[in-house]
C-alpha cells in the first residue's frame, strides 16, 4: 500500500516538475553568456528603469501592487542563435515591490523575459509603438484561496510605446495583461489575473 501511494504521488507531480525543470533550463540558456551570439548578454542595447503599478481583477479579494523594475534590452539576434526580423528585441526584467493584500503590505517580485516587436512608427516619429509577450517566475508573499504555491509562472503580454523627449531622452510606457499560476505543480492551481502599467526611461 505504501509503495502504491508513493507511486501515485510521483505520477501526480512528475509532469508539473518536468515543466518547471524545462523552464529553468530555458532561463539558464538565456542567462548563460555562452548561449549568446556576438556581444550576447554582456552588450545590451539599452538599460531601463521603470515604475510598475498593477491591480488584480480575478479572483476576489483583489489587490494592488507597486514595483521598481530594472530591464535590459537586446537585439534579438545577438541573444538567440537564429535569424530574426530587424524590429524584434529581447528584454530581461527584474521586478521587486509590494502588494497590498487584505490590508497588509506583502513582498511581490518577479524575473521575466519578453520578446518585444516594434511596429511601424506613426507620422510623428517621436513615438515608436510595440507589442510584447513573455514569461518568467514570480514570488508572492501571500496566497489567494486555492493558489497552492507562492512561487509561480508569470506569463504576460501587452503593448506600449517608446517616446523621445525634447532633449533626445528615451521614455516608454506600456500596458500589460499579467497572469500567475503554478501550471499544476500543485493540486491547487488557482491563478491570479491582473492588469499593469509601466512608465520608465531608457539610459
Amino acid at each position: 500500500m505504501q509503495i502504491s501511494i508513493a507511486q501515485k504521488q510521483s505520477a501526480d507531480i512528475s509532469p508539473g516538475w518536468i515543466k518547471y525543470f524545462l523552464s529553468l533550463l530555458l532561463l539558464l540558456q538565456v542567462i548563460h553568456p555562452g548561449s549568446a551570439g556576438a556581444g550576447g548578454l554582456n552588450s545590451p542595447e539599452r538599460v531601463g528603469l521603470a515604475l510598475t503599478c498593477g491591480h488584480s481583477y480575478d479572483p476576489d479579494p483583489t489587490f494592488m501592487f507597486t514595483q521598481l523594475t530594472g530591464m535590459l534590452q537586446y537585439d534579438y539576434k545577438t541573444v538567440w542563435r537564429h535569424r530574426a526580423p530587424e524590429p524584434l528585441r529581447f528584454k530581461l526584467e527584474a521586478n521587486l515591490g509590494m502588494a497590498e493584500f487584505r490590508g497588509e503590505q506583502r513582498l511581490f517580485g518577479s524575473v521575466n523575459m519578453l520578446a518585444q516587436y516594434y511596429l511601424p512608427p506613426p507620422l510623428d516619429r517621436r513615438f515608436r509603438p510595440y507589442v510584447e509577450a513573455g514569461i518568467g517566475l514570480i514570488y508572492s508573499d501571500f496566497q489567494v484561496e486555492g493558489q497552492g504555491l507562492r512561487l509561480n509562472f508569470n506569463p504576460q503580454a501587452g503593448l506600449g510605446c517608446d517616446i523621445t523627449g525634447g532633449g533626445n531622452e528615451l521614455f516608454f510606457a506600456g500596458l500589460r495583461i499579467h497572469h500567475l499560476s503554478n501550471s499544476h505543480l500543485d493540486h491547487d492551481n488557482r491563478g491570479i489575473n491582473a492588469v499593469l502599467i509601466q512608465i520608465g526611461r531608457y539610459f
